[in-house]
């Protein structure tokens, strides 16, 4: 059985990084910006889910799929807001138990 030898190594060109990357520390949001608006997306959908469940119950609306889906939409972005809430709130503690 003959095995072929394997080429083509030399053509696989070097990754070359780009130096010329802005500097978007300065740019960017912190993290109080980032989580306020994270908590304002999640208070619209919640917001978005109540007015489409009065909607059907008063009668405005017959689309069902579009009110479930908002409701889970909202249901599924509150979870996730409380497990980070809860992840932050883990290593704030664990910082706080550390010894300097």
């Amino acid at each position: 059985m003959a095995v072929n030898s394997v080429n083509g190594f030399n053509a696989i060109s070097p990754i070359v990084f780009d130096r010329n990357v802005p500097n978007t520390e300065n740019k960017g949001l912190n993290f109080a910006e980032i989580f306020n608006n994270a908590i304002n997306s999640v208070n619209d959908l919640q917001i978005q889910s109540k007015e489409l469940t009065e909607n059907l119950a008063v009668g405005r609306t017959d689309n069902i799929h579009e009110v479930l889906i908002a409701g889970e939409k909202a249901e599924v972005a509150l979870q996730l807001t409380m497990q980070i809430r809860n992840k932050i709130l883990d290593a704030y503690s664990e910082i706080m138990r550390m010894q300097i």
